[in-house]
């Protein structure tokens, strides 16, 4: 599957991506639009199968592309314990309708 361009060069879009995979797992919740949340939600589900396998290396991917390393932590400590019988699947994108002023389709992307 083709990795959308989102309407931004690379650098600019894999900042955006790291940023929003970020907020997503530090709050659990994240409302954006649905083209954004179909982007995000399968780099946050990597971030996840990475945090279970916990080991050093594993750790030190994860803190290269978030963006806070304390979301590191909590996603190796608490996250990674509560996924740890799951196969996949620790993202929900809800549509949520359009967004007031230019219409944008919006989602909620949320962890299960």
């Amino acid at each position: 599957m083709p990795m959308r361009k989102l309407g931004k060069p690379t650098d600019q879009r894999m900042a955006m991506l790291r940023q929003l995979t970020t907020d997503l797992l530090e709050k659990g919740k994240l409302e954006t639009t649905v083209t954004r949340a179909k982007e995000v939600a399968p780099m946050a589900e990597k971030m996840i199968t990475l945090a279970k396998k916990n080991d050093l290396a594993s750790y030190r991917q994860a803190v290269s592309f978030l963006t806070k390393e304390d979301v590191a932590h909590k996603l190796f400590g608490e996250v990674a314990q509560k996924y740890g019988s799951r196969d996949g699947g620790y993202t929900r994108v809800v549509r949520t309708g359009p967004r007031r002023g230019d219409a944008a389709e919006m989602a909620i992307v949320e962890l299960i």
